[in-house]
Order: C-alpha cells, then sequence, then structure tokens
C-alpha cells in the first residue's frame, strides 16, 4: 500500500497529542510556516494539516499530489476552497468543539464588562479603597445581567451555548438578523432593531465579504450608551478604531475582544494601544480549554482517517 506524506504546518498551535492514523504514512511537522514557505512545503504532500497557516490557489495548483485539506478548526477563511474543489482537493474542518467553551468565555467577558472589574481592579490597584472614607468605594456603574437584553449574531452552536447560559442569568435573548438583509426571519431581530434594543451584543458568525465591519462608527452609534460589545467570532467583523473611539468617548459601555484584524498583532493596534478600564482584550484563547484541544485533536484525526477509508 503506498504511503502518504502528510505535513502539519503548523503542529505548535496544539500540544502533543499520540495521533492514530490507520494507513501508512510518514509524517512532517513544522512548529511555524510562513507564507513564502507554504508552497514547497506542500509540494509533495498527499494530507496538509493547517490550522491558521493560508493555503492560496497557488500553493494548490503546485501540489499535485494533494488530497486532503485537514483543519483543525471551524473557520476555513484561510484556505482558497474554490481552487481545492476544481483540483478534488478535500476539505474538512472539526465543528462542535468549542462551543461550550467559547460561551463560556463570552459569558466571563459579559460578566466582567457588566460588574465592571477593570475598571475596579484598576482602582483597588491605584488606592482609592484604601483611602475610601467608607466601607466600600464606588466607581464606574455596574449592572446586574437579569432583566437585561441580549443580541446574538451567529445561530450556530457556540451562539446557542451561549444563549443558555445568558437565559440562566435572566436575560433576555434576541437573535439578529443579517445585515442588509431583504427581509426578517420568524425567531429573528431585524439587524438595526437589535443594535438599538440590546444591552450585551455578541458576534458568533463567520468573517466574510458580507460580516466584514459589520460593526462599523454608524452601527456603534445606533447602540445603547452603556452597551456592552463582545467578539470572540473573527476581528475583522468590527471595524477596531471607532471601537476604540466609541470606547474613550462614552459612547459604549464596555468592549470584550478575543480576536483582532491581524493576528498575531505584530503590526500593532488601535485596541492594544488603548489602555481603556472598559476594555478586555484576550488573545485568541477562547477556544483553547484543555478539554476542547482533546477534542480537536481527536475529531482532527477522526476526519483525516475516515477520509482516508472512503478514497482508498
Amino acid at each position: 500500500m503506498t504511503t502518504s506524506e502528510i505535513v502539519f504546518l503548523d503542529r505548535a498551535t496544539l500540544p502533543e497529542y499520540p495521533f492514530n492514523f490507520k494507513f501508512p504514512h510518514h509524517i512532517t511537522s513544522y512548529s511555524h510556516t510562513s507564507p513564502d514557505e507554504v508552497a514547497g512545503r506542500i509540494a509533495q504532500a498527499n494530507i496538509v494539516i493547517s490550522n491558521k497557516v493560508r493555503i492560496n490557489a497557488e500553493a494548490i495548483r503546485n501540489s499535485p499530489q494533494l488530497q486532503l485539506i485537514a483543519v483543525p478548526a471551524t473557520g476555513l477563511d484561510h484556505i482558497d476552497r474554490q481552487t481545492a474543489q476544481q483540483h478534488n482537493v478535500g476539505i474538512r474542518n472539526v465543528r462542535g468543539y468549542g462551543n461550550d467553551t467559547v460561551a463560556e468565555h463570552a459569558m466571563m467577558l459579559i460578566l466582567a464588562l457588566m460588574r465592571q472589574l477593570p475598571a475596579y481592579q484598576r482602582d483597588v490597584a491605584a488606592g482609592l479603597w484604601e483611602n475610601s472614607p467608607f466601607f466600600c468605594h464606588f466607581g464606574a456603574p455596574i449592572h446586574d445581567l437579569n432583566g437585561k437584553t441580549l443580541g446574538i449574531f451567529g445561530k450556530g452552536g457556540i451562539g446557542q451555548a451561549l444563549a443558555a447560559r445568558a437565559q440562566a442569568f435572566g436575560m433576555h435573548v434576541l437573535w439578529g438578523e443579517h445585515k442588509n438583509a431583504s427581509s426578517c426571519r420568524d425567531g429573528y431581530t431585524p439587524f438595526t432593531q437589535l443594535l438599538q434594543q440590546a444591552d450585551v451584543i455578541s458576534l458568533h458568525c463567520p468573517l466574510n465579504e458580507q460580516t466584514r465591519n459589520m460593526i462599523d462608527e454608524a452601527e456603534l452609534k445606533m447602540m445603547k450608551p452603556q452597551a456592552v460589545l463582545i467578539n470572540v467570532g473573527r476581528g475583522g467583523l468590527v471595524a477596531e478604531q471607532p471601537l476604540v473611539a466609541a470606547l474613550k468617548y462614552g459612547q459604549l459601555g464596555g468592549a470584550g475582544v478575543d480576536v483582532l484584524s491581524e493576528e498575531p498583532p505584530v503590526h500593532g493596534n488601535p485596541l492594544l494601544r488603548a489602555h481603556l478600564p472598559n476594555l478586555i482584550i484576550t488573545p485568541h484563547m477562547a477556544w483553547g480549554s484543555e478539554e476542547a484541544i482533546q477534542r480537536i485533536c481527536s475529531m482532527l484525526e477522526d476526519n483525516i482517517n475516515i477520509f482516508m477509508q472512503e478514497n482508498k
């Protein structure tokens, strides 16, 4: 039986895992791969594993033996899917592995921002409580979740997992319709109406040309002055400079983001430079609980084994 060449382009994005591929194979793993190294590294590969390394049309066209691109994540925006389809290259991603962990991360950000956790941590560190004439220190206004409205864009597994958690806190959940939609589906709220009604908005939709900068300056102005914006989806969903301005000038109550428009942000980012007490930034790790990572590795292994069994 022919030995299949497997190339893992960004092995360092996942922990060690004893993959059990049930066919003759040889695997070459690179901790990281830069854009100009991709084509050369996959030219002789039958299977390529790429978490976040971009595989463009040229790299696919110059890999005549390529059968499968396996992605240990849900998002496929780094793969030229059209070219892959034209060259009969299969694409397999993993879905549902992070519903709980990403929803919990979003819920953590909501709680921290509504309760003004970063602002109060800053006040305590600055000695304001020590110098208070009273037993407590009141600074930034805090809000309960009970009775508040959560608007969610994206009714997939993560959005639904977040909705369940929010409802347990007594929040009312609205599902947002697509921006610029010609009609509104049953069970959904029109895009603009949701922006105006929600106390918290959380984004759980894919990044594409329809969703890029779906929350920009005009949309931020529609939101309630004390509203909180959560983005654990994709960085490009929110225009970053207008978001900084909205937070800085009191147009928005707070924002929690786990994703940026460039990752890693090697060229800097206006959100990173803002240093605001109503802004929480985490380094694209909402998906990364140990339980979720084990599920990713197991599902990646299954995807590859099943594909090779079906295409013997």
